[in-house]
């Protein structure tokens, strides 16, 4: 317990400094994201697929369990070895602070809260295990010898306790220097009486050897044990960081902000184009329902009236934009569908919005790509990278540097103040959030983040489709039953969805009006539903004529494939 006390003040110290030098100092997201770079693809992989969204909860969790298991070893150690526990300190900090180190854009100062912390720590250690006055020894620790028994009486009682204290006549125990009258006192009382032998016990170590029943009260400033800390989650000062921390958030930025109207707005979305079908996505998916997926642990607090992006690499005219610079560009507003490429067959790892930002072709037509530069590096704040064909960007779709989601401002969570938003392409290619970086280099010399852990340099949206409703639970009866889903081919665009119920021919579906070719759509059938289980299943056909392939294949290296099925029981 001491030693997980001591972690807790370490930790809550390098919390309230790091609410200063900035959260990428903070040792728990600096070896988060350590842990999330590193990690085998694999790895990466199950977390998603077991923890979905969560993942990153999931791994802060596991992250302080193991430093609470590292500091746990520490005090037992330091209950034997009080300087081999201060080293263990000194480790827990420098893993902190070279973590940190690695994080982009670190410099010197982001090791400031993990050494301080470890500092606050390793006197915590040293102040529970071997302060002003020194903890009981632990049961594997040599016993203190017992005294010469004092004489009660006539004749001297033996000493028959093995731990040295000293039994009465009667049975009572007594202490070897306790008075003849059999009181109890505590060596270290004071002279006028008063007594601290009766306190409690802490950290779960033995009554004091020669005491009567009792212990001397060891806790720090009289008022708590050692062991209340990590009861009680981190010190004030550990929740005052994070409460600084949050101080430092953008929120109030975001909301002073006015977007421009675009002058090309977003097509107003047809009549009928969400079918209202109880359990089938909304057409237009709420920014709050719209998923994120991302590396960073604690999501970027970027100050709008700091944020600059560069572009350059190798082109004619590098540029260097402010916020205020982009917002005055002429701005376009588009619905586009995003996709994840990590979405298996049938997920939600897919959303639909309407976007307002610069088209990114009028931009790189600025800056003029120079021969060879056939790839768009997009760089984020906190260093994550993703690889975008030069090609696809100025080839007339609507890629955009965005600034807006559903008539507002990004939301902080998916990518404020600016991201990229490009249709057709997984987000993992094109979607960088938190931009600060253009650079025009060449897939031969550059590979985004995702690409050494196995995935594809070049990430087109696969043709898919999903069954929304029913769902094996509805257990809907026999008769009339509406089936529905979404479908996408983003930059393509869906021709045709076909149904089919146990193997059976299959039967062609009904789309709903859509906005463009860059957007999913709804699609409904109705089936005669007799009694029994049955197995439903989906394919897409998109706009080239191509039909969604049924061979299952895994999310790696670029996108699952396979047919959406569901199985349920009509009553």
């Amino acid at each position: 317990m001491a030693g997980v006390a001591a972690a807790a003040a370490a930790i809550g110290t390098a919390e309230l400094v790091a609410a200063l030098t900035g959260p990428r100092s903070s040792p728990l997201v600096a070896v988060g994201g350590l842990v999330v770079d590193t990690a085998p693809e694999p790895v990466k992989r199950f977390g998603i697929e077991v923890f979905g969204t969560y993942d990153k909860i999931a791994l802060l969790v596991g992250t302080a369990l193991l430093l609470g298991g590292f500091a746990a070893l520490i005090g037992m150690v330091a209950a034997r070895r009080l300087m081999v526990g201060l080293a263990g300190i000194v480790v827990f900090g420098g893993v902190g602070a070279a973590a940190a180190l690695t994080r982009a854009g670190a410099d010197a100062t982001d090791v400031l809260p993990s050494l301080v912390g470890a500092a606050v720590g390793g006197l915590a250690l040293w102040a529970f295990v071997a302060g002003p006055l020194e903890l009981d020894p632990w049961p594997w620790s040599p016993p203190t010898p017992a005294g010469p028994p004092k004489a009660t009486g006539p004749a001297a009682v033996p000493d028959p306790n093995p731990v040295g204290t000293a039994g009465a006549a009667d049975g009572t125990a007594t202490d070897p220097t306790a008075p003849a009258d059999g009181t109890a006192t505590d060596p270290t009382a004071p002279a006028d009486g008063t007594a601290t032998a009766g306190s409690p016990p802490i950290l779960g170590s033995p009554p004091v050897p020669g005491g009567a029943g009792g212990r001397v009260d060891r806790t720090l400033g009289g008022g708590s044990s050692p062991a209340s800390a990590p009861c009680s989650g981190w010190p004030p000062w550990g929740v005052a960081g994070r409460w600084l921390a949050g101080r430092q958030g953008v929120s109030a930025a975001r909301e002073a902000i006015t977007l421009p109207a675009p002058v090309s707005p977003a097509p107003p979305v047809p009549a009928g184009a969400d079918l209202a079908q109880p359990g089938l996505a909304s057409y237009v998916t709420s920014n709050r329902n719209f998923y994120r997926i991302d590396t960073a642990l604690v999501v970027p607090q970027v100050d709008p009236e700091t944020w600059q992006l560069r572009i350059h690499g190798r082109v004619r005219n590098p540029v260097t934009l402010s916020y205020a610079d982009l917002l005055a560009r002429p701005m376009v507003e588009r619905y586009v569908t995003l996709a994840c490429v990590s979405n298996e067959v049938g997920g939600d790892l897919i959303g639909n919005a309407r976007w307002l930002g610069v088209p990114i072709r009028e931009l790189l037509d600025e800056v003029g790509p120079l021969d060879g530069a056939d790839q768009v590096v997009g760089r984020s704040v906190d260093g994550w990278t993703c690889g975008t064909p030069t090609a696809v960007l100025r080839d007339g779709r609507d890629a955009l540097l965005a600034v807006g989601m559903n008539g507002e401002p990004l939301p902080v969570q998916h990518g404020f103040p600016v991201r990229m938003v490009v249709p057709g392409l997984y987000g993992y290619v094109s979607a960088c959030k938190w931009i600060t970086e253009l650079e025009l280099t060449s897939f031969a010399d550059f590979d985004a983040y995702w690409v050494p852990r196995g995935w594809s340099a070049q990430g087109p949206v696969k043709t898919q489709s999903r069954i929304d409703t029913p769902r094996p639970r509805n257990r809907p009866a026999a008769g009339p039953v509406t089936v529905a889903g979404v479908a996408w081919a983003q930059h393509r665009g869906i021709d045709r969805v076909e149904v089919r119920v146990d193997e059976g021919p299959w039967q062609q579906a009904q789309l709903a009006p859509t906005i463009s070719v860059d957007t999913w759509v709804q699609w409904s059938w109705q089936w005669q539903a007799t009694p029994g289980e049955h197995t439903l299943q989906v394919r897409a056909t998109d706009s080239t004529g191509e039909t969604q392939t049924g061979e299952p294949r895994d999310v790696a290296p670029d996108g699952a494939t396979g047919w959406h099925s569901v199985t349920l029981t009509i009553t």
